[in-house]
């Protein structure tokens, strides 16, 4: 791993964070969640999380960060979710939604993820991660895993 050319891409997408345009905010929420773990993308990270100017931003950058599947991802969705309005709560509830609604996995691991954040010594990230797991729990994904021991033949379609 390229620890300079990581800092040198979280460096422009920051730069791109601070665009006028919502579409380049998006943008960059995307290529900064992929970097999560680079310190100095933590900061610009909470910012798009909860944009000034268009929520759309707040969407995409949460949903990016719950989509890593790893710990830094939903401890900084937690830190701005802990200091959100209600507007970019429902927004950040609504890109867990996304993420969490269809695969009772995608869902499982994030309550996983936030289980363990409930007990970070930050308490602004323990006490976001209560609030996520909160919005998970009210969640019912579409799809669970096949359990083990069903007779799949019984329910296969025949002719």
């Amino acid at each position: 791993m390229n620890s300079e050319l990581r800092h040198a891409a979280v460096a422009a997408l920051v730069e791109l964070g601070r665009s006028c345009d919502h579409r380049d905010r998006a943008d960059a929420g995307l290529g900064l969640a992929a970097l999560a773990e680079v310190p100095d993308a933590v900061g610009p990270l909470l910012e798009l999380v909860l944009d000034r100017s268009d929520t759309f931003v707040t969407r995409v950058t949460a949903r990016a960060l719950l989509r890593r599947a790893d710990r830094p991802g939903p401890a900084i969705l937690a830190s701005a979710v802990a200091v959100s309005d209600p507007n970019h709560a429902d927004w950040i509830h609504t890109a867990i939604d996304d993420v969490c609604c269809i695969h009772s996995d995608d869902r499982d691991g994030a309550a996983r993820l936030c289980e363990e954040l409930v007990r970070d010594p930050d308490s602004r990230v323990a006490r976001g991660a209560r609030q996520l797991l909160d919005a998970l729990d009210g969640i019912e994904p579409v799809l669970r895993p096949c359990r083990s021991g069903t007779d799949d033949a019984a329910h296969a379609p025949t002719g």
